[in-house]
């Protein structure tokens, strides 16, 4: 169904925008073998606490640098 759509929208266009898409598609073919996995509909995790335990912050993070105290 979404075939014929599309084919339907191409043949309205002039060719060197089907060039365009000739190349855009062939693009999409290629990225999709190269790794179909990048396609799929596989929820991401993220949000707060996602790198809870994996980052690092110093106790003086907040202080003022030595460099600027003669800016301040």
């Amino acid at each position: 169904m979404i075939e014929n759509e599309i084919l339907k929208n191409v043949e309205k266009l002039p060719e060197s925008v089907k060039k365009s898409v000739l190349d855009y598609t062939d693009f999409l073919v290629n990225q999709y073998a190269a790794d179909p996995a990048s396609t799929s509909k596989a929820p991401r995790r993220g949000g707060l606490g996602m790198w809870q335990g994996q980052i690092w912050m110093s106790d003086d993070f907040d202080e003022p640098l030595e460099d600027f105290k003669n800016y301040m």
